[in-house]
């Protein structure tokens, strides 16, 4: 079994289709923000050669398909037959198959990335941690006609903005990829286990969860409900110093500085994509003080929130 990267992935689909793949990759992933790009299922396979493969691999980044066709996925001693529709999650952890039916008839979407483009990677947090890229997720799920409209929606959307010119559209498009994920943890509960490591890290990825459901901030009547470390501990129905003790084994962070540094992602986003003034959009991150953002912000990035605006 071989690794595939996302370098090998382009050159498995494109073949010797794609003239600009080489530039294309250099420009794209030597940049910060990691790899995103998305792609339409029924465009992909007029324009690569022939049937794709996607031979039993291991694979360096993740992806999120959309699927509208016949197909079978294959992984951990399991072969799962999508009928019609279905949502796959695919995480490097787990190596995987993935076989059309037929060439023909087969639509939907797909996008894939890498670690460091994905959302709660840009706070130092883990992907892995999330049940849907857990690798004792089964990460195939059958969905129905009107899940597959909803889904598709949140595609159409990244592929509007993946057109864009938008300056900060990476940070839109890690917030559509996080509303992906959300849909996807949604259609089947990840079952507990009754062993310790198992509850540590169920307890840590339910915390990653609860906190990205308060982003994005889409408008100004919109506040952050959970702010603190004990508001989030009890409504993880645990204590907070266990809380603290499984993030810091985890994660390495305490509750009180993940939920910082999420909290001034965001306002770096609220800054620089809206028109909001600075006390609205202390408001709406739970600040009751003007001058208690404008210190928290500072104390994070060095310079005030009208400094970093500008």
């Amino acid at each position: 079994m071989t690794s595939i990267t996302i370098r090998e992935f382009y050159k498995e689909i494109f073949k010797e289709t794609c003239s600009d793949l080489e530039h294309f990759l250099a420009e794209n992933l030597n940049k910060d923000i990691g790899h995103f790009n998305v792609f339409n299922i029924k465009d992909m396979y007029k324009s690569s050669a022939g049937k794709p493969d996607m031979p039993y691999n291991r694979r360096t980044y993740y992806k999120v398909s959309l699927i509208n066709g016949e197909n079978l996925v294959e992984y951990a001693g399991k072969t799962v037959k999508i009928d019609t529709y279905g949502l796959l999650f695919a995480t490097p952890k787990i190596p995987y198959r993935y076989t059309p039916n037929t060439a023909t008839d087969q639509s939907g979407h797909f996008c894939v990335f890498t670690k460091d483009f994905a959302p709660i990677s840009k706070i130092g947090l883990d992907i892995d941690l999330l049940p849907v890229f857990s690798n004792q997720s089964d990460f195939v799920f059958q969905i129905s006609g009107e899940q597959y409209k909803a889904v598709e929606q949140i595609f159409d959307k990244i592929h509007l903005e993946m057109a864009s010119s938008y300056q900060y559209k990476y940070e839109l498009l890690r917030n559509y990829l996080m509303e992906l994920i959300h849909y996807g943890q949604k259609l089947k509960p990840i079952a507990p286990q009754n062993n310790v490591k198992t509850a540590t890290t169920r307890i840590a990825s339910l915390f990653i969860e609860l906190l990205e459901r308060q982003f994005p901030i889409e408008n100004i009547a919109q506040v952050l409900q959970l702010k603190t470390p004990k508001q989030y501990a009890d409504a993880l129905n645990v204590h907070v110093n266990h809380l603290n003790k499984v993030l810091k084994e985890t994660i390495g962070k305490t509750t009180g500085d993940i939920i910082g540094s999420r909290i001034n992602q965001e306002a770096k986003i609220l800054l620089q994509q809206t028109n909001w003034n600075v006390s609205e959009i202390a408001y709406s991150l739970g600040f009751e003080e003007v001058a208690h953002f404008s210190n928290f912000f500072k104390k994070n990035n060095s310079v005030s929130p009208l400094v970093y605006r500008t």
